[in-house]
Order: structure tokens, then sequence, then C-alpha cells
């Protein structure tokens, strides 16, 4: 049996040759303790100076400004708590938004818990957070030290958010900004000075790099206080010492990414905007249709058709994501798709698919074909 068609890259992604090949001359000849002072830590420090470089040219910033981290989600603890966390009598304020990824929200709910205010900002119906509301958020605390906190590209629509433009006017109010870009970085091109951010997290395994190791992007003169305790390790700033195979892997992703992604975002969105015309002409709805979204990125419901049954129809078929989670036994719509209105008994029926760098145009025709099939419905174009 062939294996299933993988459109789960928002999910996660695959380690390509190249990378595991970094890796693996990482573990062979970085494998001494890159504090040491002897020549086998200095060949691992090198190793892990070389990947800091190789972050910070995709992300437009300065090598001095990448802390590396265990993922995406410690990224997003250690610009968040780290920033309000040491906010005297809890006289902090985060403004985030309500379609921020759980690496976000239940951080701002531990801060919101020792007394740090917390706004959290909705959406309209294309699933865009407005500057205008997180302006407001602001002025109606000023005089207190803020951070706002918007992810670039939301995980399940791929729903584009106005960064630079938030980060105008949050700057303007005084407050810092930071950015969860875990689902942009390696998909579109970023600039940290572009965007105007002052904290930006990378997850490694969204961009072709290995599960558990991440970074975190701080503009030069932004005082974060570490999470841990420890040795001084990362500047200080993140104690226990590096994980060189991971690193040097993430390092080489971010060199791939640097060298293809405007070439490989035209490819991918030329492939999803076929598949999407495929679907749309069998009655597929899609989210965030009309506004910027990442490439790769299709989030959509077939009315009527219900996501879990969908994808377990099709699960030898096609790896792809639902809208919707189980907890005890009951399942949940999407809080996204709920903030954007979309209904409950609609936004059950959510499915993504997300595209890579293998997925090819005989993939995308089968995908297309399956769906539709599944649901009784055919395209009317071919």
């Amino acid at each position: 049996m062939d294996r299933p068609i993988y459109l789960d890259h928002n999910a996660s992604t695959p380690v390509p040759p190249r990378v595991r090949e970094a890796v693996a001359r990482s573990l062979e000849e970085g494998f001494g303790n890159p504090s040491a002072a002897h020549a086998f830590g200095r060949r691992a420090r090198a190793l892990v100076e070389r990947a800091r470089a190789q972050v910070a040219a995709l992300l437009g910033a300065e090598p001095d400004e990448i802390f590396f981290t265990g993922g995406g989600t410690e990224a997003n603890n250690l610009a968040l708590r780290g920033v309000l966390g040491a906010a005297p009598g809890g006289a902090g304020v985060l403004v985030t938004s309500v379609i921020d990824h759980p690496a976000t929200l239940e951080p701002a709910l531990l801060l919101e818990r020792a007394g740090i205010q917390v706004a959290r900002v909705k959406p309209g119906p294309e699933g865009c957070v407005d500057p205008a509301r997180v302006a407001s958020a602001l002025d109606a605390v000023q005089g207190r030290p803020a951070l706002v906190s918007v992810l670039l590209a939301q995980n399940e629509t791929g729903v584009l958010q106005p960064i630079a433009e938030i980060a105008e006017r949050a700057r303007a109010r005084g407050a810092l900004v930071h950015t969860d870009a875990a689902q942009a970085v390696g998909k579109i091109r970023i600039d940290v000075n572009e965007l105007g951010v002052d904290l930006l997290s990378v997850a490694g395994h969204k961009l072709y790099a290995p599960k558990g190791v991440g970074a975190l992007y701080v503009r030069r003169g932004t005082a974060v206080r570490p999470l841990l305790a420890g040795a001084g390790h990362e500047r200080g700033l993140r104690p226990g010492t590096e994980n060189v195979g991971g690193i040097a892997g993430l390092g080489e992703a971010c060199a791939m990414a640097l060298e293809t992604v405007e070439e490989e975002g035209r490819r991918q969105r030329r492939l999803r905007d076929a598949l999407e015309a495929r679907l749309e002409a069998g009655g597929f709805v899609v989210h965030g249709a009309g506004v910027p979204r990442l490439p790769n990125t299709i989030s959509g419901r077939f009315p009527g058709a219900h996501g879990s049954a969908l994808l377990a129809r099709l699960e030898d078929v096609i790896a792809f994501s639902i809208g919707s989670a189980c907890h005890a036994g009951e399942e949940r719509a999407s809080a996204t798709l709920l903030a954007m209105g979309v209904p409950a008994v609609d936004a059950l029926g959510a499915i993504r698919l997300s595209l890579g760098r293998q997925t090819t145009e005989e993939e995308i025709e089968r995908a297309a074909e399956a769906l539709l099939a599944a649901i009784g419905r055919r395209s009317s174009i071919a």
C-alpha cells in the first residue's frame, strides 16, 4: 500500500538529508561540552555559533540576538514570562489575541494568575487581528509596562497577521512586541527589523529541523529574565548545556530556508491554489479567503461534512489536521474559528491541509480526488 499523502506540514516537517547530515556531523565532531575550554569543547562551541549565525541570517538579526531553546513553546514562555514576570507587584500588562497558539495563551494564563493584567483581542471574520484594537487595549492601561504578543501566522488558518502595523502602534505607546513566528519562519521571508518586533519565537520542527530545538530572537537592549536557574549558558538567559545536534540541525534548516524560501513559497502557493480551486468547485468553503495567508496552508470545510469523520475515512490516503479537539470524549470546535464567527456546527467540519517541500502536483491531484470522493462530490473542473 502506498504511503498516505502528507499534508500536515504545519504540524511537523520531515528532516531532509542535508539537515540529518548536519546533525550527524555535530554528534561525531561536536560531542564535547560547548562550555569546555579544550579542543573538543571549542569544536562544539563553533558548531553552536555557526548555527546561531545561520538562524540570525534567516531573520535579518544579529547573531548575539539569537538564544537557543528547547522549542517554540519554551521560546514563547521565555518571551512572555521573562519580560513580564519581573514586573513589580503584578504591574505589567500583556496584550495578546484569542487566536494565538496555546504556547502563548497558556503562559498568559500563568501571568494572569500571578497578577499581570491580560487583554485578549478578537480577530475580524477574516481571521486578522485589527491593529487598532491592540492600540485601544494599550491606551486603556497607559503608564504600565506592557508587552504585546500576537502570532505572525495563525497555525490553523494560515492567515498572516499585520505584525508590522501592530508593532508600530505598540512601540509608539512604549510597549515591547513579541511574535510567535513558529508557523511563518521558513515559509515566508522574515526580517525582524521590518516587522519592528523586540522578540520573535522559532520552532525547529516547523521548518525541517529536528524536534526539541527552537530559538528566541531578543532585540539588543530588551530585558528578559531567565525562567530557569543554573549555569550561565546562552549568556545567562537559558541555562543548560546546549543541544549541539539539534542546534546544528536548526542552523542548517535555516540556511536551506534562506536559499529557497521565496522560490519554494511560489511553488507551494501554486499547488495550494490548484488544490483549493478543485475543492471549492466541490463546495469547499475556505477560511480566511481573500486575506494574506501562508503559501502552503488551506483551512476550510465541506458544509455538512464532519472533520473527524472525514479524517477517519481517509487516514490511509491523506494525513491532515482537523479543526476540532476531543476532551473527555466531547468534541470541541476550534476556538480560532469560533472567534472568526464560524458557527460551532460548521467549525466541527473544518480541516487543515498544509503542503511542504516534497509535495508534488500528482499528490495534489490525488488528494483532491480522494477528498471529493469521500464526501460524494465531484469537482466541476479537471
